[in-house]
């Protein structure tokens, strides 16, 4: 079997963490709900390509991730532009100032 290259996986991880990280900081100053979506979107990006090099490690089980990985990423996009609709339909607009903090009040 051949030995996989480890510096080729640090730059991979690397890179992933630095994505992760823009999409965590894009998460915290977003002021609407569509980049708050795009930052969303780009952690599971990264989780992504974190995933690549446990495939030279172990196939099966990076099989088994990225299928997990690929239902909850689109379950959760499905989830978000419903939202993003309704959103809009109720306030007029997706500004995150005009959700209430806790969610709908009764």
């Amino acid at each position: 079997m051949m030995v996989p290259d480890v510096s080729n996986f640090a730059v991979i991880l690397t890179t992933s963490g630095a994505i992760l990280l823009i999409a965590y900081l894009t998460a915290i100053s977003a002021r609407d709900v569509i980049r708050l979506l795009i930052s969303l979107e780009l952690m599971f990006a990264a989780v992504f390509l974190a995933i690549v090099p446990l495939f030279s490690i172990n196939p099966p089980m990076a099989y088994a991730v990225a299928i997990i990985t690929a239902f909850t990423s689109s379950t959760e996009l499905m989830v978000l532009v419903t939202a993003i609709i309704l959103l809009d339909r109720r306030k007029r607009g997706i500004d995150v100032d005009k959700v209430a903090v806790g969610g709908d009040s009764l």
